[in-house]
């Protein structure tokens, strides 16, 4: 699809210099519209591209699906914008026979904006979705020099973000460090969400032995979805939050914060992260 990016004409202004107009490349956030069996669930706003994998990794993020065996089809339904061109901004999503349709519960009663992965829940309660996966049991280890290296990596896939600087990108690497997969989206649990659709429609849940690497901070959410998907190791750039932590203590999931450079901090089960200088933890001060 084309419209991940658009342009439009700018002025850039500097300080003690005159004015410039020029065109300028944005990402594109346009709202996307989640239906199963023709019911309406939920309506996200998303950069459009890799929308049949974003849908399905929401489902498993919801509790909806737990197997690629699932899901079964996806389609875009009719959705036209002024001149009655196709948006391709519904998708109608089929379970497979013995998927139950989602609870009145999962569906959600108002937009989430680019920046919530969980507005329009009815409860604290119904946020904290149960796991069908054990990340706690995965018997995964990485070394530390390949955790510090995942960040960079994941920068140097970030092809729409060199043009616009207004995306989230989450990716996928095994526990060698081989990349997987890598998606981009106006929204951070959108990234995450495409990753982890990205591997229904490959039958690979849940995903063990796997390492989550995402571009901005660890929220609750982000633990959540990993969770879900039986992601054993989620590794961010920036800071996670106190939920974030202690849900990651829940489940058993190894949460790693301030990956940049030659540093990092692990929050929850160090054990998976190995090396010579990780097996020595020296108390620092901050």
């Amino acid at each position: 699809m084309g419209r991940v990016t658009a342009r439009r004409r700018v002025t850039r202004i500097r300080r003690d210099a005159a004015p410039t107009q020029r065109a300028d490349t944005l990402a594109v956030e346009e709202p996307l519209e989640i239906r199963v069996g023709g019911q309406p669930l939920s309506v996200t706003m998303r950069t459009p591209g890799s929308d049949f994998e974003l849908v399905a990794g929401y489902l498993v993020s919801e509790g909806v699906i737990t197997a690629g065996g699932d899901y079964s089809t996806a389609r875009y339904c009719a959705g036209t914008d002024s001149t009655g061109a196709n948006t391709y901004n519904v998708v109608d999503i089929s379970l497979a026979p013995h998927v139950p349709p989602p609870a009145p519960g999962v569906a959600r009663r108002n937009t989430m904006t680019s920046a919530c992965g969980v507005c329009g829940k009815d409860s604290i309660e119904s946020v904290h979705t149960a796991s069908a996966h054990h990340p706690a049991a995965d018997t995964l280890t990485v070394d530390v020099d390949t955790l510090l290296s995942l960040p960079d990596r994941l920068r140097a896939e970030q092809d729409v973000f060199d043009k616009t600087g207004g995306l989230h990108a989450a990716a996928l690497f095994d526990a060698d460090g081989e990349l997987l997969v890598v998606r981009e989206d106006v929204g951070r649990h959108n990234a995450v969400d495409k990753v982890i659709g990205w591997a229904v429609l490959a039958d690979r849940l849940p995903l063990s032995g796997t390492v989550l690497q995402v571009s901005g901070r660890a929220s609750f959410e982000l633990v959540q979805k990993a969770a879900m998907a039986g992601i054993p190791m989620l590794s961010a750039v920036s800071a996670p939050s106190s939920l974030a932590a202690d849900l990651a203590d829940d489940f058993g999931i190894t949460l790693i914060g301030f990956s940049r450079g030659e540093s990092m901090v692990v929050y929850t089960r160090a054990d998976r992260v190995v090396g010579a200088r990780a097996d020595r933890p020296q108390t620092v001060s901050r």
